[in-house]
């Protein structure tokens, strides 16, 4: 019965996957008709008015009236929107706001969520995910059972007309019923506010269910997998759930989390699946077993753009997505149909493959550490890591590193790593050594740094007592979701906070 289900979903999403699929001829001109749909309903906007939209025909006629913009450039239309007023960014009354606070900013986001940014974006991509894994996994058994979907924890906030709230606690109220009965938690526990009574409910309510796919954030699911385990007295996740099969995650880097992962659910049948959604959009998924990379997804309402990151003060050089090459790293730059034009997410990608079209996130474009010119990224970071851990057997929980800047007692800067270990490797020493060599190996501004301790000493690697991120997190509101710690910081400020507590 269970591959008889798998047979219908796959049979009943070949034709959508085919239009996938034509993507790799045609990106040019399904890019090319984003971008003249977006054109044709901003004209009717009052910021395509103030742009000009009207006498835009082309992707060059778009950059000269349209500049690139970050969230402050975006507050006073969004602003305006939350009012009330109609036809701001996108044409008619936006009656619900994502509420985000983001990584590279203490401040809550508010970002569109537009009627036609749903179905052409969100949506899509959530049945996207479900026709990919079809093609991928043909001989898995997922829709057998049910998806624990573990979301934010913000409850839908009303005023007047205008909603607002974690883009999950949004996406459950628009899901269709038949796949609200794919889905757990159920609707009332999902929009539980508190993370804890919300990973307690779900233990109560999920533990003896046929939980055949996973859903949410890594950091966020470890946790409540772990609370599972304490929970229902077993030694891993597959005596829970047998029928466990795959894992679709988003919003952090995997790879630190991989070997924890393996060993919670040690099923030889379980899989894993990337996807790229934020509150600004839908934007790619993994297309083949084992990918590091996802297809970015290019008939969803958003025409992209793309910024070297060495060019970040020069907007100027924004290239459309028949430009990008391998191996550049980009700041990427959306307009969509959730009425964001020429916005800069914060969000930094490199492209793995041009046809199709295949990326990977590489951190953010505030999320890094520049102060002796290393010119660290979130991905370095990442892989050292992950490298450390292989080395000595460690586990990192989470992890958060900032400079130690010169000064007039100290000639040489250093970074200071604060890393809550799942399991403490046996030298702290061993594992900052494999972390400096991995970070000279995959950075040659770094290695040129670190060389004969030209301007950095090693890396200083400061263990957290466990649970001091989380005391962190819910000290700033921000527990569970798609909120997370920002792994690098130019500035101390986080570093110093986590020290108080930690």
């Amino acid at each position: 019965m269970c591959g008889v289900i798998q047979r219908l979903v796959c049979g009943a999403t070949a034709r959508r996957y085919d239009h996938i699929r034509r993507y790799e001829i045609n990106a040019r001109a399904v890019q090319r008709e984003q971008l003249e749909y977006l054109l044709r309903m901003g004209r009717r906007t009052r910021f395509g008015r103030e742009r000009s939209l009207g006498c835009v025909r082309n992707y060059e006629g778009f950059r000269r009236h349209v500049e690139v913009r970050e969230y402050p450039a975006l507050v006073p239309y969004v602003e305006c929107a939350r009012r009330g007023e109609s036809d701001v960014l996108w044409p008619g009354r936006v009656r619900w706001c994502a509420k985000s606070s983001g990584t590279t900013d203490a401040r809550s986001k508010y970002i569109p969520v537009t009627a036609d940014g749903l179905a052409l974006n969100h949506m899509r991509g959530m049945r996207d995910v479900a026709v990919m894994a079809t093609r991928i996994y043909p001989n898995a058994n997922f829709f057998a059972g049910r998806m624990l979907t573990l979301g934010g924890s913000h409850v839908i906030e009303r005023e007047g007309d205008m909603a607002t709230g974690d883009l999950s606690a949004i996406l459950i109220e628009h899901t269709p019923r038949l796949a609200a009965g794919f889905r757990r938690p159920s609707r009332r526990v999902a929009l539980v506010a508190d993370f804890d009574r919300k990973v307690e409910a779900i233990c109560r309510e999920c533990a003896t269910q046929n939980i055949t796919a996973l859903a949410g954030v890594p950091s966020w699911n470890l946790v409540m997998l772990t609370r599972l385990l304490e929970y229902t007295g077993r030694d891993n996740i597959s005596e829970v759930w047998p029928n466990l099969e795959l894992f679709v995650h988003g919003g952090v880097n995997f790879r630190p989390y991989r070997e924890v992962f393996r060993r919670l659910v040690p099923s030889p049948r379980m899989r894993y699946m990337e996807t790229y959604n934020a509150s600004e959009g839908f934007f790619a998924m993994a297309d083949y077993h084992g990918a590091e990379d996802m297809r970015l997804m290019l008939d969803y309402g958003v025409f992209y753009e793309f910024l070297p990151t060495d060019s970040l003060n020069n907007p100027d050089r924004a290239i459309p997505l028949a430009d990008v090459q391998c191996g550049v790293e980009y700041a990427m730059v959306v307009t969509n149909c959730n009425g964001l034009w020429r916005y800069m997410i914060g969000d930094t990608v490199e492209f793995t493959s041009l046809v199709p079209y295949r990326l990977r996130i590489t951190g953010r474009t505030r999320n890094y550490i520049n102060a002796f010119g290393e010119e660290l990224i979130v991905d370095n970071a990442d892989r050292a890591v992950d490298a450390a851990c292989r080395a000595t057997g460690a586990e990192v929980a989470e992890y958060t590193a900032a400079p130690i800047y010169m000064d007039e007692q100290v000639a040489r800067g250093a970074h200071q790593w604060l890393v809550e270990f799942r399991i403490k490797p046996v030298s702290v020493e061993r594992w900052a050594e494999v972390l400096d060599s991995e970070l000279r190996c995959c950075n040659s501004d770094y290695d040129a740094k670190r060389r004969n301790n030209t301007t950095l000493h090693s890396p200083v690697v400061t263990p957290l007592a466990q649970g001091t991120f989380m005391k962190y997190m819910a000290l700033e509101g921000r527990l569970g979701g798609q909120c997370k710690v920002p792994r690098l910081r130019n500035d101390r400020t986080l570093v110093e906070r986590l020290l108080e507590l930690g």
